[in-house]
C-alpha cells in the first residue's frame, strides 16, 4: 500500500474509521433504495460444548456448531404512493416467495462501496407502521424485517 500524500484527504483515511451515515442497499433487481437505517447484520456461531466420559479434566471442551444470521431490519420514510413493504410480504401466502438477495453498501465520500454485506435467502417476515403521535412532529418511519439464510462481507 503507497504512503497517502500529505495535506490530502488520503492520510485521514488511514486513521478513521468509515461514517455509517453514507450508504446504498438494493433488494433484488431494484437498486440504490432509500433507507434511513440498517441493522442486523449479525453473524454468530453456536457453540457446541463435549465432554467425554473418562476425560480427567472437569469441563467441556468448546467446538464451534452452526452460523446463524441474524433478521435484517430496514427502515425508511412512508410515502404517499409507496406501498413496497406490503407488496413483498404479501406475496408470501403459500409458501411461493421468490428469496431475495440484498446488498448494503458502505459509501466512501465518492459513492465507491468500502465494504458489501450480501444477504442471501432474505425473505421479509414482518413490517412496521409507523408510531402515531399528535404531539411530536417526526417523520413517518416504517420498518421491515428480512430473515436469511447466509451473510457474506467483502471489504473494498
Amino acid at each position: 500500500m503507497a504512503a497517502p500524500t500529505p495535506g490530502t484527504g488520503a492520510d485521514q483515511d488511514q486513521n478513521w474509521p468509515l461514517p455509517k451515515f453514507y450508504f446504498s442497499v438494493d433488494i433484488g433487481d431494484q437498486t440504490d433504495l432509500p433507507f434511513q437505517e440498517v441493522s442486523g447484520l449479525d453473524i454468530e456461531t453456536d457453540v457446541v460444548e463435549y465432554r467425554h466420559g473418562n476425560s480427567p479434566v472437569h469441563s467441556t471442551i468448546k467446538m464451534p456448531g452452526l452460523m446463524k444470521y441474524g433478521d435484517i431490519t430496514l427502515k425508511k420514510g412512508v410515502f404517499t404512493t409507496d406501498n413496497s413493504f406490503y407488496d413483498w410480504l404479501i406475496k408470501i401466502q403459500l409458501n411461493t416467495y421468490e428469496r431475495l438477495t440484498l446488498v448494503i453498501k458502505l459509501l466512501d465520500e465518492d459513492a465507491s462501496p468500502k465494504m458489501t454485506w450480501t444477504v442471501t435467502g432474505a425473505f421479509p417476515k414482518k413490517i412496521t407502521p409507523t408510531d402515531m403521535n399528535s404531539q411530536t412532529s417526526d417523520a413517518a418511519i416504517e420498518s421491515i424485517v428480512f430473515a436469511c439464510e447466509g451473510i457474506t462481507i467483502e471489504a473494498a
